[in-house]
This record gives C-alpha cells, sequence and structure tokens, in this order.
C-alpha cells in the first residue's frame, strides 16, 4: 500500500522540479538570439527566445519615402526568417532544461508548454 504512495510523491517531487526547471528555462530563453537578414543584407534583425525583436537594423540607402513598400517588405522578410531559426534553438534549449525529468515521448514539444 504505501509503495504506491511513495510512488505518487516521488511523481509529485519530479513534477515540481520540472515546473521548476521549465520556469528558470523560460527565464534564460531572453538570452538566447538569433539574427537574420534580407535586401543583400541591408535589412538586419535580432530576434531573442522570447520571440520578441530586440535588434533592427537598416542600410541608411534604404530610408527613403519613395522606397518605403520595399523597405517594410524587407523588414517583414528578416523578422521572419529570424523567427523561424530561433525556434530550433528554443527547442533545444528546452530538452536540454528538462533532461532526465521526462521520457523521451516521440512527438511531444515542450515548445507548446512555453507558450
Amino acid at each position: 500500500m504505501f509503495g504506491n504512495m511513495g510512488d505518487m510523491m516521488g511523481m509529485m517531487g519530479k513534477m515540481k522540479e520540472l515546473q521548476s526547471r521549465m520556469k528558470e528555462a523560460q527565464e534564460q530563453l531572453g538570452g538566447i538570439t538569433e539574427s537574420a537578414e534580407s535586401g543583400a543584407g541591408m535589412v538586419r534583425v535580432t530576434v531573442n527566445g522570447h520571440k520578441k525583436v530586440v535588434d533592427l537594423s537598416i542600410d541608411a540607402d534604404l530610408i527613403r519615402p519613395e522606397d518605403k513598400q520595399m523597405l517594410e517588405d524587407l523588414v517583414v522578410a528578416a523578422v521572419n526568417k529570424a523567427l523561424e531559426t530561433i525556434e530550433p534553438k528554443i527547442k533545444e534549449h528546452l530538452q536540454k532544461s528538462t533532461e532526465g525529468l521526462l521520457p523521451n515521448i516521440p512527438g511531444m514539444d515542450l515548445g507548446s508548454l512555453m507558450k
């Protein structure tokens, strides 16, 4: 009877540790960054693991009223590219943070827990 209770207590302890590690991992995501560019480097964007833009650089030659639409398109392209390339870094960070706490379940996406 107490054997099952011990298993349950152990599992509860693992869940608390998982919560603690996930919280810590989430806080650390701000330090993970990825940069991307568009327009042959004329627009450069850096995003962090929270999927926030933390830096934007635009070549001075692009800042002309008649090129407004092109500039907007290049910014959007660079942001989207940076967000795509940060995703694997986020997943890797979360997997390392919870290593040993959860069984390796194919298809389990810890990234969804962070949203």
